[in-house]
């Protein structure tokens, strides 16, 4: 097994304050890192702790300095190298699902399944899988989502939703959240088709716990269901996670290749712009195809064009106010989903 030469901690204020006691104190040479509290190097690793309250050790010697400083001085807690024994149930057969897109104007939802057991786990620590949000560089989570792939082989699933597709199941769910659950729930069960033994799903809490559930079909609904806060804690979510984000990363790639111009992720401001220009360039019915017309961004977008949702095709006159939660069922809206 390949050691681990970096980790990163959230550390509370008392833990800052300790960790920096100790840098300042011990046989560490002090080093300039910007946007630091303080950050020590010793002759097998360096240690910054930065302003956010983040600690990010690196190095040959990272393991040690986690083990024998960091975890019984400042986190008072025992895990590196320990956590098959403190959370066995973290490795053993499971599944977990993610999404990713829910909260970009322009693209698809993507909704992603991975499989981890016990030899795919210390494979996964290896690849220092964690949640995708904790990924700040697209290019790194093109290149783990990449190796996930290889390393999964077929034990992974992808559900993509495209602008057209989402719009169009929107019109009729009028709830994020319910299209959200229907799609984890494909996930789920495609990705039961190649591991139809494994015992259960972890997946991040949103809205009612009751819709995932419902939106399972009857194969998916012999799998134990978990739903928990931080669920990327877990490998296997956070194996999803990537997994999601690269499929939405490249399909953005393919929408601005198409359209010849950039399309943030996002919802600010300046996706706002670019989504005007993008409008005024191949007129307001472009965004049915390339964005997700519930959110408010499309009410700004129009009315900088001087229009309003009429200008929209049907499923784009919808706005963001929920309804009562719906669950298709018929083979055209199930077939059609996954389509960009």
């Amino acid at each position: 097994m390949v050691e681990r030469t970096s980790f990163t901690y959230k550390l509370s204020r008392e833990q800052q304050n300790t960790l920096a006691g100790i840098l300042k104190s011990g046989n560490y040479v002090p080093v300039r890192v910007e946007h630091t509290i303080v950050a020590a190097r010793s002759d097998k690793c360096s240690i910054a702790l930065y302003k956010s309250g983040k600690c990010l050790v690196q190095g040959r010697g990272a393991a040690d300095f986690v083990t024998f400083v960091l975890e019984p001085l400042v986190l008072q807690s025992a895990e590196l190298g320990y956590e098959d024994v403190l959370h066995p149930e973290a490795v053993q057969p499971h599944m977990g699902v993610d999404e990713s897109g829910k909260g970009d104007f322009f693209g698809p939802i993507v909704a992603a399944a991975a499989y981890v057991d016990p030899a795919l786990a210390e494979a996964m620590r290896e690849l220092d899988v964690k949640d995708s949000k904790r990924i700040t560089s697209d290019g790194k989570a093109l290149d783990l989502g990449r190796e996930l792939r290889k390393l999964l082989g077929k034990r992974f699933s992808i559900v993509k939703i495209g602008p057209q597709a989402y719009n169009r199941l929107y019109s009729k769910m009028r709830n994020v959240n319910t299209l959200l659950s229907w799609a984890h729930a494909r996930a789920i069960e495609n990705l039961l088709d190649v591991v139809p033994d494994c015992p259960r799903a972890i997946s991040d809490k949103f809205g009612n716990e009751e819709q995932l559930k419902r939106a399972l079909m009857k194969k998916g609904r012999s799998i134990e269901l978990e739903q928990k806060t931080q669920a990327e804690s877990d490998l296997a979510v956070a194996a999803a996670s990537i997994l999601a984000r690269e499929s939405y990363l490249y399909s953005l790639k393919d929408l601005r290749e198409k359209y010849g111009m950039e399309l943030p992720k996002g919802a600010s401001a300046g996706v706002r712009e670019w989504a005007v220009e993008l409008a005024g360039k191949n007129g307001p019915e472009v965004l049915i195809e390339a964005a997700k017309c519930h959110f408010k961004t499309t009410d700004e977008v129009l009315k900088q064009l001087k229009l309003d949702r009429t200008a929209l095709p049907p499923e784009g006159q919808v706005t963001s106010k929920p309804a009562r939660p719906y669950f298709g069922s018929s083979r055209a809206d199930r077939s059609s989903s996954t389509r960009s």
